[in-house]
């Protein structure tokens, strides 16, 4: 019963918390997901995160503009739809979800960015172009948030066609300090230009850099990186030898990194399905 979970215990009792000491509410959410993100247990964080997502949700009713909030609804909301939710009409209103937080997080940041998935990109480049290292973690958890929304409606060409505007914020995070959370904004800048062929639009070679570059600042801790390094770019380009050396090094490689280590482990069993399937696929 849910009564029993531990995460359900630990997140009254954070709950309980935060009433008695909402003047600290801001260090208490801002913490939450690290809970979530250095567990190396998916199949436990698979059944306790949506109770964060409860948690999160209520928090954020009660206070709708709070920035530090949203950004992690958001980020738990992608991640959850990511990792853990096959049906696709699910996993679409879970990620719509990520994207509203996501937005509202950079309404609450800048008045500017409340229409931003209106914006023409002329006008986003130049209100990005005034943004700094304060802005950081609004600016990632909404790109990041905005590839995974795009990843999962692919085959809605109005969600393609934010692509431009999805890479002018990664593009400015790279700017700004483009090792900020291990160099990530590289590795979705990869997943971004290699969601189409070249023959579409799609630019591998500067998906490749991405990814290369990604690895290269995470010093390799990173495993996401060269999973969908192998996924997106080497299945693209039909590259075999690169696809099973990036998954080999994967499976070879230790999960446990701050703040990565949840993605790492799901990275590693998405290299598992990926290796296994590799003969049949470029054979």
């Amino acid at each position: 019963m849910l009564k029993h979970s531990p995460l359900f215990v630990r997140a009254t009792l954070l709950l309980a918390i935060f009433l008695m000491q909402a003047c600290s509410v801001a260090r208490l959410d801002d913490n939450l997901p690290y809970g979530v993100l250095n567990n190396n247990d998916l199949e436990l964080v698979g059944e306790g995160l949506p109770t964060y997502l409860l948690l999160l949700d209520g928090m954020i009713i009660n206070w709708p503009e709070s920035e530090s909030m949203l950004r992690s609804g958001a980020s738990l909301y992608s991640a959850y739809a990511g990792l853990y939710v096959d049906d696709e009409a699910r996993a679409a209103n879970l990620t719509d979800k990520a994207m509203d937080y996501a937005r509202r997080a950079a309404c609450a940041n800048d008045d500017d960015l409340c229409d931003v998935r209106q914006l023409p990109l002329d006008e986003l480049t130049g209100i990005l172009d005034d943004m700094g290292e304060s802005d950081l973690p609004t600016l990632f958890v909404l790109g990041s948030t905005w590839v995974g929304y795009i990843q999962q409606n692919s085959g809605d060409w109005n969600a393609i066609a934010d692509l431009g505007r999805v890479e002018a914020i990664m593009d400015r995070v790279v700017a700004i300090d483009e090792r900020y959370e291990f160099g990530q904004a590289h590795m979705y800048l990869g997943a971004l230009n290699s969601i189409l062929p070249a023959s579409l639009g799609g630019q591998p070679d500067k998906a490749r850099a991405h990814f290369e570059k990604a690895i290269s600042l995470s010093g390799g801790k990173n495993l996401l990186a060269k999973t969908l390094y192998a996924e997106k770019y080497a299945r693209l380009t039909f590259d075999q030898a690169l696809h099973d050396r990036l998954l080999n090094e994967v499976l070879e490689a230790d999960s446990d990194v701050h703040g990565l280590t949840l993605q790492n482990e799901y990275a590693k069993r998405e290299a598992e399905r990926l290796l296994a399937s590799s003969a049949d696929y470029f054979e």
